[in-house]
């Protein structure tokens, strides 16, 4: 008698195509008021590989967060200038946006910003953590604890291999306790481009990361865990792996002939970023795609179902 559990089947994602061609890529779909966002960190020129060095006395060359409502293609003002990567959090028609507390990459703190209307931006809380270097990270909620992923490089006790995700938690979005260092993601090989997710009545932890590959190659892929500790992986990833033909096809009319012309000449050997959201019983992907030196796009796919039913369906069948 075979008791072995049923293998999972790999959802069905289709790729629409690249949306965005201007190495905006740490980006993040959600739905505000029903309608349906894209949050963005602007990385501005000195992000890019023509221009590594920023000078911070200009603001043109800070970095800093937006919002994209998607329908009409009209972003909000810039805020948190002088900030760099972020993630945005929604409840009870308030937004929330935890960032980066200095300009450059690996910040040894974070910062906490909240608003009403996405325009005008109270910063109400801040966490000091003295020789950390922080970049990406991502918040969920279970059971009213909201848990705060972010990926790291320092402190090597802490870290081990660069990239790794710690965790930490709160009961009211503002006064965050560092979880247990045991609380760890992949800690032994590398792991990046971090995202979160949780659901009612589901006791796992998903989170999405980069798994990179020989010749400096990457894709995203996923994990799960019940306890922040002990982590099962996806027997079918990656969840999303870089393919020219279907990466590199048009997926916004505001695309211009220069913006096409970029995305037909540029290497292709990594799928990173991904961020979910459900809309309208579809779950949006928001990825990235270029050579993870600084010439990056930005990519939409979907799911034709929900997000509890698109995540859970890598790991059971």
């Amino acid at each position: 008698m075979n008791n072995q559990a049923p293998f999972p089947r790999k959802p069905v994602i289709r790729k629409l195509g690249t949306i965005e061609c201007n190495n905006i890529v740490e980006t993040t779909p959600l739905v505000y008021r029903g309608e349906l966002y894209r949050f963005e960190v602007v990385r501005r020129k000195s992000f890019t590989s023509q221009n590594a060095r920023a000078d911070w006395s200009k603001l043109d060359d800070l970095p800093c967060l937006r919002f994209i409502h998607v329908r009409t293609n009209t972003a909000t003002p810039c805020f948190a200038e002088g900030h760099t990567f972020g993630f945005p959090y929604t409840e009870n028609g308030v937004m929330y946006v935890v960032t980066g507390s200095r300009a450059h990459w690996g910040s040894d703190g974070l910062v906490f910003y909240r608003s009403t209307d996405l325009v005008n931006w109270e910063q109400y809380s801040s966490i000091d953590l003295p020789g950390w270097k922080i970049y990406n990270m991502n918040i969920a909620k279970m059971n009213d604890v909201y848990t705060l992923l972010i990926e790291i490089s320092a402190p090597e006790e802490e870290c081990g291999k660069p990239f790794t995700f710690r965790f930490l938690q709160s009961s009211d979005l503002t006064n965050w306790i560092l979880t247990p260092s045991d609380c760890v993601f992949q800690k032994k090989r590398y792991a990046g481009s971090p995202s979160l997710y949780t659901f009612e009545g589901d006791p796992y932890y998903y989170v999405g990361y980069l798994e990179a590959y020989p010749n400096s190659r990457y894709a995203n892929s996923i994990a799960r865990s019940k306890d922040l500790k002990n982590w099962e992986y996806s027997p079918v990833n990656p969840v999303l792996m870089y393919d020219d033909a279907e990466d590199k096809k048009i997926g916004s009319p505001f695309l211009t002939q220069l913006d096409r012309s970029r995305i037909d000449a540029a290497l292709n050997v990594n799928n990173s970023d991904m961020e979910l959201c459900e809309y309208l019983g579809r779950t949006i992907i928001y990825y990235s795609w270029g050579d993870q030196k600084g010439n990056e796009f930005l990519a939409e796919a979907c799911y034709e179902g929900g997000m509890h039913e698109f995540l859970k369906a890598f790991f059971e069948a």
